[in-house]
């Protein structure tokens, strides 16, 4: 269950191995159209999507979900695309996500070649393939040759990716997805990772302002670099826990505008995560100390009558933490299912949409969607299908059990 109080949803128990006999016919309909999946997937990473900009990326999806019968097809405020599949009974719906947004920036070539057994291109797997797969299972669970107790969501979600900040996660939990009974995020490939602990962070941005000058003339002037530069040593000075581990990088470092002058201006970001929020209160309250003491010793060696340096903290990203228990049935569903496909469940710790819903008492997990891939976040990211219908066969098994779970 979460960390932050107990988690709603659902509790008895799924037979899988049942619920996977019974699926036989649609895992197999599913591999049949294995070519067609990796071109949908292929398509998809074709679209420019980058965060905060995954317009049309998202209005392919929602002709696909107006194309397959999903109900009330919405694109919401955050730019999420939503659709459902009602279920046989009026419960609390089971919510299926896969992220629109990738780290590349609008211009980057995006064309997919083939070299073997390896699709290459940039987004190819991270999340064409989560998507790609998500539309398949909206189509085989049609409502008709194949219904859910509990309704589905699908929700092709935005702001995943860096300082998109889960944003659209957030904006579907904190309406329509508030009651939601479970959550599966489908996220790139694989089919053996199940993320269960939500990996929290916290991100700030801190800049320090003076008057700047000359570097001979001015010089006493508080220097905004050298205040940048002392908090970022003391940052890394700190004794960080292994457990829970904790994890703290300056990740950016800029300011000045040239050699010659005393920089009036500088700034650097800071990336702090954890899988304990205790651990982020007390580290975040170490990048204050940091940074307030490194400006205050900047200003300690200025010249008399010189204007001191100001310091500013913004934060500019916040993913929560928690944990859905290994105990509950939709984890233990989703690891019998994983071996039921003849692998070996590993489970993990990730930041993910799932961070969001487990921080809210919502039980979720994230997983793959069959294949193999690598590279991600680069213009070599690859995916090779090779056995990918028993990760798509393991998503649709987890999905379906999880919406005829009881209350």
């Amino acid at each position: 269950m979460s960390s932050h109080g107990p988690a709603r949803g659902t509790r008895t128990p799924v037979d899988s191995v049942a619920t996977f006999r019974a699926l036989a016919p649609a895992r197999a309909r599913l591999a049949g159209r294995d070519d067609a999946i990796v071109h949908a997937q292929i398509t998809l990473a074709e679209i420019a999507a980058p965060t905060g900009e995954e317009q049309e990326r998202g209005a392919f999806v929602a002709s696909r979900f107006h194309a397959l019968g999903l109900r009330d097809v919405e694109i919401d405020d955050a730019g999420n695309v939503v659709g459902r599949r009602p279920g046989r009974r009026e419960l609390a719906p089971v919510v299926v996500c896969a992220h629109l947004d990738t780290v590349f920036p609008r211009g980057t070539s995006l064309n997919v070649r083939r070299d073997g057994d390896r699709l290459i291109g940039p987004g190819i797997n991270d999340n064409s393939r989560g998507l790609a797969v998500m539309l398949a299972i909206a189509e085989e669970i049609d409502g008709t040759r194949l219904a859910t107790k509990r309704p589905i969501d699908f929700v092709a979600t935005t702001g995943e990716e860096g300082l998109g900040d889960l944003r659209g996660a957030k904006r579907y939990f904190d309406d329509r997805g508030r009651g939601a009974a479970a959550m599966i995020a489908i996220d790139g490939a694989g089919d053996e990772r199940i993320v269960t602990r939500a990996l929290g962070s916290r991100r700030f941005r801190v800049s320090f302002v003076g008057s700047g000058g000359h570097s001979w003339a001015a010089f006493g002037s508080p220097n905004a670099v050298h205040a940048a530069a002392g908090a970022a040593a003391r940052l890394a000075a700190l004794r960080l826990p292994l457990e829970p581990r904790t994890t703290l990088s300056v990740g950016r470092i800029s300011g000045g505008i040239s050699v010659n002058s005393i920089p009036d201006h500088a700034w650097l970001e800071i990336d702090l995560r954890s899988t304990s929020a205790e651990m982020l209160d007390r580290y975040e309250r170490e990048i204050h100390l940091a940074a307030r003491s490194a400006c205050e010793e900047e200003n300690a060696r200025r010249a008399l009558g010189t204007r001191p340096l100001s310091m500013t903290i913004q934060p500019i990203g916040t993913r929560p933490c928690g944990e859905t228990s290994v105990e509950h049935p939709l984890v233990r569903h989703a690891l019998a299912t994983t071996r039921l496909v003849g692998r070996e469940p590993d489970v993990a710790t990730a930041s993910t949409d799932a961070n969001v819903p487990i921080a809210r008492g919502i039980p979720a997990i994230a997983i793959g969607a069959g294949g193999r891939g690598g590279d991600a976040h680069t213009q070599t990211e690859w995916f090779d299908n090779t056995d990918g219908s028993r990760g798509v066969s393991r998503a649709l098994t987890i999905v379906f059990g999880a919406a005829e779970m009881a209350d």
